[in-house]
């Protein structure tokens, strides 16, 4: 039996890659210090632990949810964007409960895009967003996020005919891989160019809480009329080391919200009762934890900034999530640094040129460890002597 057309036109899994790597050499009985990965290190926050456990423990918990899930859920949704970026949101018309973030990247194409329509994507960017273009059967093109713009799509490179043609744009701030934010202006010069040449925007809001320096991520649906033309997606999973938990929402457009719950209604029935409790829990609760978190993260970055500084690389701070992304020093790619780096140093970092054409020259470092272990893996990197002590 053979596999699909469809499924054979995937793309390569980046990550399932990098992972085969550092889990040899660890076979191998090196000590790796894996900075190529993307999951929260810290545990789920009590509270929530003990609003799964006290929801798996009700018998109601253990039926189907309704097909679009919980209504309290939703709410929970609504009353959190009020609270953090005063944005108003209907539980009935604009939010749509995900199977995780990813779910809802993937399958937004397969909702609003027929065979050989265009999207436009970050380059850059998360990996996954080519699996809808794939799953969907539709075409892209690339827009460069390029360190002189800071991380910013310049519209004004991109030709009218493509935007003409377009039907589909991704954006992500606090961006992966480089760890760039954008401001409010950013977003509503968006607006302004998705409604003249009437695109769908979807943000995809993962890193939403983590800001650095005093300064809050702003949400896409702040952008005045973001509601007319676009979604966001939210995930739990980094704002509260949800990760393998699973869930996550859309918001914004009602009409689109309808198609995610549309083909969702047939892909799966809904989310287990009892995590929709614990995210009621996540959303409503003390959110004392998302702000220990963030300044946890912050903390390592500037440690690990500093200690760059200290053998010698020139690297900029990110603005916003839990990544670094550095450039690659003089004789190497992206893929033969990273390569070197784990042969000669047991340092595992992500190959920039796995997030697009524009990610070569850079490499990706998730701070998620102890300052001990980053300050470790910097300074085994320096005792390659490839950058010049200061």
């Amino acid at each position: 039996m053979d596999y699909s057309e469809k499924l054979k036109s995937l793309p390569t899994q980046f990550f399932a890659n990098l992972v085969g790597k550092v889990n040899k050499a660890i076979e191998d009985g090196r000590d790796v210090i894996n900075l190529g990965q993307g999951n929260p290190d810290q545990p789920t926050p009590k509270h929530i632990v003990q609003a799964l456990q006290k929801a798996v423990e009700d018998p109601n918990t253990h039926k189907y949810s309704p097909f679009r899930g919980l209504l309290e859920l939703k709410e929970a949704v609504c009353d959190f964007y009020k609270k953090e970026y005063d944005v108003d949101v209907d539980p009935v018309r604009e939010v749509a409960i995900l199977f995780g973030a990813k779910a809802g990247l993937v399958e937004l194409p397969m909702c609003l895009l027929n065979p050989g329509d265009l999207m436009l994507l970050p380059d850059p960017g998360y990996p996954d967003y080519l699996s809808g273009v794939v799953l969907a059967g539709v075409e892209y093109e690339l827009f460069p996020l390029k360190a002189e713009n800071h991380f910013l799509p310049d519209y004004n490179a991109i030709s009218s005919d493509v935007l003409d043609a377009a039907k589909l744009l991704y954006l992500n701030y606090p961006n992966n891989p480089t760890g760039a934010v954008a401001n409010l202006g950013f977003f509503n010069q968006t607006v302004k160019l998705a409604k003249k040449h009437e695109i769908t925007v979807m943000h995809d809001f993962a890193y939403g809480a983590i800001g650095f320096d005093g300064k809050k991520p702003v949400s896409f649906l702040q952008a005045d009329g973001a509601k007319d033309i676009g979604v966001e997606m939210y995930t739990l999973s980094k704002t509260y080391n949800m990760a393998g938990w699973r869930v996550g929402f859309a918001v914004g457009n009602p009409t689109i919200i309808e198609a995610i719950n549309l083909i969702q209604d047939h892909l799966y029935v809904s989310l287990f009762p009892a995590v929709q409790k614990a995210a009621i829990a996540a959303l409503s609760g003390d959110q004392t934890c998302v702000k220990e978190l963030v300044a946890r993260y912050e903390s390592r970055r500037n440690a690990f900034v500093d200690a760059c500084k200290q053998i010698g690389w020139d690297v900029t701070a990110p603005k916003g999530s839990f990544f670094a992304w550095l450039p690659v020093p003089d004789g190497f790619t992206s893929q033969s640094f990273a390569d070197y780096l784990l042969d000669a140093a047991d340092v595992a970092v992500a190959p920039g040129n796995g997030f697009g054409k524009y990610g070569e020259g850079f490499i990706r470092v998730g701070l998620l460890m102890d300052e001990s272990r980053l300050f470790e893996a910097v300074q085994r990197i320096g005792n390659l002597g490839v950058f010049k002590n200061k």
